[in-house]
């Protein structure tokens, strides 16, 4: 056997850790610093828009109709729903959970590095051959029993549950804007009802106090009709204030400032259309099944599985092979070690009886998640038919309302009625509208609740065609 003379195989050997220096160093990632500037994040906030350049390719991924023209004029719950998912930071920062979550499959599929061993030694006291001793050897990790398949199992897992985590997050950014939008209705509705039900109540005193001047009734009938006069100018007034914070929140709900809400439209189509009849078998089942915080219990607690199957893999030694070789005293040699951890201290029980408990722990929190969603959908049942019936109910005063109007416009016309009673008339109906409204208020958030608890939009038509039967 050859031997190459000892400073080549030293020469060769100082190589080597520059050679892995280089590999590894061609593979890392680099630092790249991202500083957050308060300023610049308020100028960003600030300069947010509705006719987003963005927004727009956002929204025509989903829906191509929503930016036929563009910038819309006119929003309406399903656009600026759109609009919110785009800018919400609630959203963003889900988005970004999510992320790291997701960013987990790849530390779990991860396999572990080699490593390698250089033990150059001398020996002053033979220097025939050489007095040089040379160890190199390799050190190769192998894992056993399946171990990465149970963490990379386990990561995807805990990534789906994040993205589902998301979805949910989504939904209270919609029940947010939608619930926003609701009181601008609200207030916009009522504060027309109350101009409505001042004209009336202002012909009303404007009528007494004729007959007051004519000397036919007291003064105390006079002022009790200017009272109530003035109590519709200060709902009137209140309404007209609330719908001005309504729009200042829709915007907060969007994710924009104030100023990108000027100018635009917002349609309320979704709240004037008849309460739909909801089926409540149907509605339970999809709570129960089909939620995104059930489905995430479900993937949080099938990651709690894969910890404990991975956890039991633990118990079973990993193995270290490690070629390696010798020159010593001139000699040439190879060897195979192999290296494993006996389990005779313990069998890893510790982290196995803490999986466990954490997989009772997700199952009694997924029970849980369902009792809640059935209870919120019960709730939400509970209190929209309630509303419905209160609803038919309003709506009958108002039948009874504008016939008696007719009756005394037709009694007026006869000159069998004063005038009076026709305004008299003309204010009760617009009571009945203001109870009406908010019968129809409360409907609506119900529905609100109703939708948030499915997590489904139900629509105002063909509901039972959104919930499975």
């Amino acid at each position: 056997m050859i031997i190459p003379p000892v400073n080549k195989i030293f020469f060769l050997i100082s190589r080597i850790p520059t050679l892995v220096f280089l590999l590894w160093a061609t593979g890392c990632a680099h630092y790249k610093p991202e500083p957050i500037v308060a300023e610049i994040g308020l100028d960003s906030l600030t300069a947010r828009s509705l006719a987003d350049e963005g927004l727009r390719k956002f929204m025509a991924s989903r829906d191509a109709a929503s930016v036929a023209s563009w910038p819309r004029r006119e929003w309406n719950l399903e656009s600026l729903t759109l609009a919110a998912f785009y800018f919400h930071p609630d959203l963003a920062a889900a988005r970004a959970r999510w992320s790291v979550a997701h960013a987990g499959l790849t530390t779990a599929g991860q396999r572990p590095n080699p490593g390698i061993v250089v033990l150059p030694s001398y020996n002053s006291s033979r220097s025939i051959p050489t007095p040089w001793i040379l160890l190199t050897s390799l050190d190769i990790p192998i894992e056993t029993a399946g171990k990465r398949g149970r963490r990379i199992e386990l990561a995807q897992h805990l990534s789906d549950a994040a993205l589902l985590e998301l979805s949910t997050a989504a939904w209270n950014v919609r029940a947010r804007l939608r619930q926003t939008l609701l009181d601008q209705w609200s207030a916009k509705e009522t504060e027309t009802a109350l101009n409505e039900q001042e004209a009336a109540q202002l012909e009303v005193v404007s009528l007494l106090e004729a007959q007051f001047q004519a000397g036919e009734i007291a003064r105390n009938a006079v002022a009790r009709e200017q009272v109530a006069l003035q109590r519709i100018r200060a709902a009137a007034v209140a309404a007209r204030n609330q719908n001005l914070a309504a729009r200042a929140r829709l915007a907060a709900a969007v994710g924009v400032s104030a100023g990108a809400m000027d100018g635009l439209t917002i349609a309320f189509n979704e709240f004037t259309g008849p309460a739909p009849e909801i089926p409540d078998i149907a509605a339970r089942r999809h709570a129960l099944l089909n939620r995104a915080d059930v489905l995430a219990g479900l993937s949080r607690y099938a990651a709690a599985e894969a910890a404990l199957q991975l956890e039991v893999a633990r118990q079973y030694p990993d193995i270290r092979l490690q070629p390696g070789h010798y020159y010593v005293q001139g000699d040439s040699r190879w060897q195979l070690g192999l290296t494993a951890s006996l389990p005779v201290m313990n069998q890893n029980e510790g982290p196995i009886a803490e999986a466990e408990a954490r997989r009772r722990e997700q199952a009694a929190n997924f029970t849980g998640i369902q009792a809640r969603a059935l209870a919120e959908v019960e709730v939400a049942l509970a209190g929209y038919e309630s509303a419905r019936a209160v609803i038919a109910a309003a709506d009958r005063v108002i039948v009874e309302a504008d016939r008696q109007i007719r009756l005394a416009r037709a009694a007026f016309s006869a000159g069998q009625d004063s005038r009076l009673l026709v305004a008299t008339a003309g204010v009760e109906k617009t009571a009945a509208t203001l109870t009406a409204l908010n019968a129809r208020l409360v409907a609506q958030q119900a529905l609100g609740q109703l939708e948030s608890a499915l997590q489904i939009p139900t629509g105002i038509a063909d509901t039972q065609h959104d919930l499975p039967q």
